[in-house]
């Protein structure tokens, strides 16, 4: 397992985005232009790991269609020896073929004469239903014959398509771990989904779909004709007007249609984002009365989706009537010509018959082609906005050799350090700090202020773009992210928990954890506490988005997360600004614990949370414009003495004071105590006895 899962870490979103929004953050961006051809070739290459399968593939396709084509001329064949059978017993017995022919041309019927010449019958000898047997025996074996290396080889093409699928969701899988977290900032998680899902089963139906059967239809139409051209050169010339039609039709509706396809799945990639930012915050939306704007602006993407889609099918559809029409005019120029060239003796009945067969099985493949082409460009489509994931610049590589701090190491100091999201707009500028081993830096200032931009900075979300971040003297960047990340332990105000149970999500840092270190993390937590009053305890289940618990809760499974994890150095991200008082009192004292001999980081607005802490940074536009102790910070009435000031004025004039220029302390203020030497009691979450240490 990795160092980021040791950790158990997840990305913290800085404040301000590098992109603009519209509505509910949904992200803009323009249309790439698309490339049809060298996309197809790209998505064809996935399945060359499979070369061996694909060359048995063409062998049985090969076997099977030339079983089939040989089926109409077997055919044929029998239909001659019926008719010829037929005509024998209209001719008196005992009279030559040759006889009968001379008789019709002195009776002026030459084209009779030519039609009888050209047939292999003895007069009166009636149908001869032994070789008439054969015949249909051998088409019967034929076609049985063909649809067995039909069924091999389309077994085999599917088993190479799923593997290619399997390595192609491998790899977005991969990609999207190694993705800097700047990427996710600017494309919504919908929007990234509907490419790792929607797009990649789009292209493995495609795949599945198409494969085969343009195998199929190529080696079909390529022995076709060339049976065509053995019973008649005209006919097949007639037949193969059809080509040049098809191509033509094809590559004109393929052309209007693929940037529909191409809108059809970018439009179904935003409606997905709609659709689970909407139902990630339904109660929000409930609550601020916004559901007619939000079915307003689902109304307007699904229509988007609407006319996206029907304009892709409506001007794909447009190929199979097209060529169903060429493929019934051709037909009827077949019947006419073959007719009057059976007339003239030039072909056999049963030749006209076979290539009426053929004519059918030529066009048929070209209609095939022609009507996948609306199912290739969808694939192609998908392919595209996969490859276009494939393609996103990664995370720059660790360095090789890479340095490692000592195992205890816990001094981080930020050098002249400085930072911007967007190139021209820094937010954070030659920013100096240090925090000392085992102290507690608490991090305050109003919203955008580059807070949350440091955590980032020190988990190595993101690089500095000049300055450095070092830990006990080693340049993080020259540490490997997996070592930086499995030293630190992080709480965030947004909790992750995924479906499991208590047990395995405590454990998510640790997974060889025994029993009692996981026990012991849970009651340093105060998860001991409310756990038992669970249907199963520990391994009570959690669903995705963990609503079996309170918000409480949650924060306690996650600092027992911590707890277990044992980093160095801990970062709490507003990691109770979103609980009750009570619980609030819990998360304190067990942080307490948490941060003996830890280097610790807390950003927090609720400066209640941080007053004891061993440093307070005042930040503002991205610089640190104080820091001190609380009671120092306050002394100098300066940005902390006013932020302070501000907070609390609200409770000193429920409790009917004035507010104190010198700004109140916590214990002035009836209520706000300190929760040292606190004993909350009752509920799941009331504290009694101090934690189990770990």
């Amino acid at each position: 397992m990795s160092g980021e899962q040791k950790s158990a870490q997840t990305a913290v979103t800085p404040r301000r985005m590098p992109m603009q929004r519209g509505p509910m953050g949904q992200a803009g961006g323009g249309e790439k232009a698309q490339n049809f051809g060298p996309s197809a070739r790209r998505l064809l290459s996935t399945l060359r790991t499979d070369m061996p399968a694909l060359i048995v593939v063409l062998v049985f396709s090969v076997l099977s269609v030339a079983l089939t084509v040989i089926g109409p001329k077997m055919l044929g064949n029998a239909t001659n020896v019926v008719f010829a059978g037929f005509i024998s017993l209209q001719v008196p017995e005992g009279a030559t073929k040759q006889q009968v022919v001379d008789g019709l041309i002195a009776q002026g019927n030459q084209d009779q004469a030519n039609m009888i010449d050209a047939m292999d019958f003895v007069p009166g000898a009636g149908i001869d239903f032994e070789q008439l047997a054969w015949i249909l025996a051998g088409v019967l074996t034929v076609y049985v014959l063909a649809s067995i290396f039909g069924w091999m080889q389309a077994r085999i093409l599917n088993g190479v398509v799923q593997r290619a699928m399997h390595r192609l969701r491998l790899q977005v899988e991969d990609k999207v771990h190694r993705l800097p977290l700047a990427y996710f900032d600017k494309v919504q998680r919908g929007e990234l989904l509907s490419r790792v899902t929607n797009d990649v089963d789009n292209i493995g139906q495609t795949m599945q779909q198409t494969l085969s059967q343009v195998v199929i239809s190529l080696l079909t139409v390529v022995g076709v004709l060339v049976m065509m051209f053995l019973i008649s050169p005209l006919l097949a010339v007639i037949a193969l007007v059809t080509i040049p039609l098809t191509i033509f039709i094809t590559v004109l509706v393929a052309r209007r249609s693929q940037k529909l396809f191409v809108a059809q799945w970018k439009s179904t990639g935003t409606l997905n984002a709609r659709v689970e930012e909407t139902f990630s915050g339904h109660s929000i939306v409930k609550v601020f009365g916004h559901q007619k704007e939000v079915e307003a602006d689902f109304l307007a993407e699904n229509d988007e989706l609407y006319k996206a889609s029907f304009g892709a099918q409506f001007i794909s559809g447009i190929i199979m009537p097209a060529m169903m029409f060429i493929g019934n005019l051709v037909y009827v120029a077949i019947a006419v010509v073959g007719g009057l060239q059976v007339a003239a003796g030039l072909l056999s009945i049963g030749d006209v018959q076979a290539f009426i067969q053929y004519s059918r099985q030529f066009t048929q493949p070209l209609s095939q082609l022609g009507s996948m082409a609306n199912l290739l460009q969808s694939g192609v489509a998908s392919a595209e906005r996969v490859f276009e994931l494939l393609d996103e610049t990664e995370e720059e590589p660790d360095d090789e050799p890479a340095e490692t701090a000592p195992e205890a190491a816990s001094h981080l100091a930020f050098e002249d350090v400085s930072f911007r999201y967007v190139a021209d707009k820094p937010l954070i500028d030659g920013l100096s700090l240090a925090a000392e081993p085992g102290s507690t830096v608490a991090i305050v200032g109003p919203t955008g202020a580059g807070k949350t931009t440091l955590v980032n900075l020190i988990m190595r979300f993101y690089d500095v773009d000049s300055g450095r971040i070092t830990l006990d003297g080693v340049d993080t960047r020259r540490m490997t992210r997996d070592d930086l990340r499995a030293r630190t332990g992080m709480v965030l105000q947004d909790t992750w928990l995924f479906s499991g149970t208590i047990r395995e999500n405590i454990a998510y840092g640790r997974p060889d954890a025994s029993e009692e270190e996981i026990i012991a993390a849970a009651t340093a937590a105060y998860v001991d506490r409310f756990v038992h009053a669970l249907p199963d305890g520990y391994d009570t289940l959690l669903d995705d988005e963990a609503t079996n618990l309170s918000v409480g809760e949650r924060q306690l499974v996650t600092i027992a997360r911590a707890f277990l994890a044992d980093p160095r150095i801990l970062i709490l991200d507003e990691a109770t600004s979103s609980v009750d008082t009570r619980t609030e009192l819990l998360i304190q004292r067990a942080m307490s614990r948490l941060r003996e001999d830890r280097t610790a980081f807390v950003i927090a607005h609720r400066l209640s949370t941080i007053r004891d802490a061993d440093l307070i940074l005042v930040m503002e536009d991205g610089a640190i414009v104080e820091q001190g102790s609380h009671d120092e910070l306050l002394a100098a009435k300066g940005a902390y003495w006013r932020l302070y000031n501000a907070q609390f004025e609200a409770a000193i004039d429920d409790v009917g004071g004035p507010v104190d220029p010198e700004a109140p302390t916590r214990s002035s203020v009836p209520g706000l105590q300190s929760p040292v030497g606190a004993s909350p009691t009752g509920g799941a979450e009331g504290a009694a006895e101090e934690p189990t240490s770990i």
